[in-house]
């Protein structure tokens, strides 16, 4: 019997293990995954946690009961991966080998690539974040204990798991300080590297003026390099200081140390692969998918999930000797919380920037792109049934192709 190793049991991994027993359980194929991990988080809980959207008990489930019968998983720690001999050594000495290896390690935060952000083992007091459960959990504590003054949202670097998620703490952050009466005595920056508010034109433009509509100041082109906690600044490599209150910030973000221990991963430990197979450039019998790519995409849920479905085929061929299809397109849609009660969603691909329009069906939508209003923030809080019941159980989405659609779109190419 031949064996597909799955290392990684997050979103992307789940995901693949149930589509590979689908379509090869049974065939003379064994599919195991691999994860040290007993407990798996709907991540976009984490920024809602902290306003009191989502409670914990919401975001988590254990990792056993997400993944199919019939697929092994082996609770252990990946030190390394040897692509020569095609297996994998755990972190307790046992040896796995496979035929094929599907990388779906996810990305980190590395706040220690930050000067000042940590004292010892722990964050800096008055500095927070939200993209760990641990993280969310002091954020919600720091914000209930906020009185007012100024609030820095700061990105370090790009990418990032989930690009919109600074720009939703920051309006979900107006709307929380307006109701609790703190907003008139709180400044809110946001600070960016980038040179407007998002990755793409004319998402970045909608996007700013959504900020500036929410008297939240920009300070683009903002390349950290370190932050002194004593002075509760934060300084940039142009010389700019920022004074902070409370700083919220997106670290680096960074690929699994297994990558770099393997020597596969780039300067961020991220794995180069073909942008449209997702085959890894160092092997044939390696795929990667998720965050863990290097590839010019979103590191999102629904990016994964529209991989995950493409790269089930090209397994397929690839077992059967038949030449890959460069099918995936770098689409990816995400719900973007706005505050008060609204939302926005963006729909794009690698050639394909976020436009207006209608979504998922060019006339009756129901949904629209960028542009806020109620229906798309009921939609992001229904996305949370629909991750757990429909996308982890590698179910398709109605109506929403893993291909990006250019139907109800008013185009612009990249």
């Amino acid at each position: 019997m031949k064996t597909i190793l799955i290392l990684g049991a997050g979103t992307a991994g789940t995901m693949m293990a149930q589509h590979l027993l689908r379509s090869l359980g049974g065939k003379g194929w064994k599919i195991q995954i691999v994860d040290a991990r007993q407990e798996h988080y709907y991540q976009p809980g984490f920024l809602f946690l902290p306003f009191g959207i989502n409670q914990e008990k919401e975001i988590v489930r254990p990792i056993g009961a997400l993944l199919p019968a019939g697929v092994e998983w082996i609770n252990a720690q990946a030190e390394r991966i040897d692509i020569d001999a095609n297996k994998i050594i755990l972190e307790n000495g046992r040896t796995l080998v496979y035929d094929f290896l599907i990388i779906a390690t996810g990305s980190n935060i590395a706040p220690e690539e930050v000067p000042g952000l940590l004292e010892g083992d722990g964050w800096q007091r008055n500095i927070l974040d939200f993209y760990t459960i641990e993280g969310a959990r002091r954020l919600r504590e720091g914000l209930a204990d906020f009185q007012g003054g100024n609030l820095v949202v700061h990105i370090a670097e790009m990418p990032i798991k989930c690009p919109v998620a600074p720009l939703e703490f920051a309006f979900l952050a107006d709307w929380y300080l307006e109701k609790k009466g703190l907003r008139s005595k709180t400044r809110i920056t946001y600070l960016t590297p980038l040179s407007g508010a998002f990755t793409r034109p004319v998402a970045s433009e909608y996007l700013g003026h959504l900020l500036d509509q929410k008297n939240v100041h920009v300070e683009a082109d903002f390349v950290v390099e370190r932050v002194d906690s004593d002075a509760k600044t934060i300084q940039s490599y142009d010389g700019r200081s920022i004074e902070y209150d409370l700083l919220v910030t997106v670290p680096p973000n960074m690929g699994d140390a297994v990558i770099s221990r393997s020597g596969l991963g780039d300067e961020l430990n991220f794995v180069p692969v073909h942008k449209h197979t997702l085959q890894a450039r160092a092997r044939s019998n390696i795929f990667v998918l998720g965050d863990a790519t290097d590839i010019p995409a979103s590191k999102a849920g629904s990016v994964a999930h529209f991989q995950s479905e493409l790269l089930t085929l090209n397994i397929q061929r690839a077992i059967s000797g038949k030449e890959l299809e460069e099918s995936f397109d770098g689409h990816a849609n995400c719900f973007v919380e706005t505050g008060y009660g609204k939302g926005l969603l963006i729909d794009f691909n690698y050639d394909y920037e976020p436009v207006p329009g209608k979504f998922p069906l060019a006339v009756v939508g129901p949904l629209a792109l960028l542009k806020e209003n109620r229906i798309n923030h009921w939609s992001k809080l229904a996305f949370r049934w629909i991750y757990w019941n429909v996308l982890l159980k590698g179910r398709s989405v109605p109506f929403i192709p893993s291909r990006m659609s250019l139907a109800g779109k008013r185009l612009a190419v990249k």
